[in-house]
């Protein structure tokens, strides 16, 4: 009998290694989950595609009055949304109103979380003095109420876009310099930031591989939950007669525009603080939706 002899049996081959996800991946997977903030994000990404297309969309010109055509109301036939206290058409102008509205919410934002970041940042790894220097000026800024900091300022610089954009700025800098110190001052004490500190590294070069990295997330979700506010302050001070000038389609200064037709058109007055209340609105939830998906531990 010939005898059966067993073939070796073949090395099993190593199960191939599963890349972790990274810290951003995470984040970004945890985002995508939260319907609420996609839900918001798309009202944001809507209201964007408005302020950059904004001109081409509106079927109108917003600029265009007619006495003859003054607060018609929402429905009427080629009028969807009605018309202004000078007949100018409402759907177009709060189309193109998306864009400076926007610019008057985004940019004062962006430019405080450039100068308030590099200065807490400053003030929370150098220490000392200079912490002391700094914050205390910082506080005095920090100590008016926002909304009369930025009436304040306004008025001493002058109407415009311009000096509205300025004093948009100064009230936001103390606010995101402070998170950018507290954050900055909790990071220098960290392992890395010693081992680094002991290998010889200067200043610079430690806070800008090891610092930066984990300070600038908590920053950013900080300062987009001011892009609200922002938007709030750059209407009113719109409103006041203080931000951007007639006859230019701003949501702000059309409440201020108007206000006369309240009594005669309520609804078609009320459009643009709706539209100051959506935006709004969009912002915080998507704000909130990634500062849920940054803090999660899990």
């Amino acid at each position: 009998m010939s005898s059966l002899t067993a073939s070796p049996a073949a090395p099993a081959e190593p199960a191939p290694a599963q890349r972790s996800p990274g810290y951003w991946q995470s984040v970004g997977t945890r985002l995508l989950a939260d319907k609420v903030a996609m839900g918001a994000g798309f009202v944001v990404l809507l209201l964007l595609g408005l302020a950059v297309f904004g001109p081409w969309l509106a079927p109108a010109d917003p600029y265009q009055s007619s006495m003859l055509s003054r607060l018609k109301p929402i429905g009427t036939d080629g009028y969807p949304l009605g018309t202004d206290e000078l007949g100018r058409d409402m759907l177009s102008r709060l189309i193109v109103g998306a864009r400076l509205s926007l610019f008057m919410g985004l940019t004062p934002v962006l430019f405080a979380f450039i100068i308030g970041s590099a200065i807490g940042i400053l003030a929370g790894y150098a220490g000392g003095w200079v912490n002391t220097a700094i914050m205390r000026t910082i506080d005095v800024f920090y100590a008016f109420p926002s909304v009369l900091l930025a009436i304040a300022l306004s008025g001493a610089l002058g109407a415009g876009i311009f000096n509205s954009l300025l004093s948009l700025t100064i009230v936001f800098v103390p606010q995101i310099a402070r998170v950018a110190e507290a954050v900055t001052a909790q990071a220098k004490g960290r392992d890395y930031v010693e081992a680094a500190r002991a290998s010889g590294a200067n200043a610079f070069t430690i806070v800008r591989v090891h610092v930066l990295g984990n300070v600038l997330g908590p920053i950013f979700v900080y300062a987009t939950s001011l892009i609200a506010v922002s938007l709030i302050l750059a209407s009113g001070l719109s409103f006041l007669g203080l931000g951007v000038k007639p006859p230019e389609p701003e949501w702000g200064l059309m409440l201020n525009t108007l206000r006369t037709a309240i009594y005669v058109q309520p609804w078609i007055a009320a459009l643009p603080g709706l539209m100051i209340f959506i935006t709004s609105i969009a912002f915080n939830l998507l704000s909130d939706g990634l500062r849920s998906a940054m803090d999660n531990k899990a």
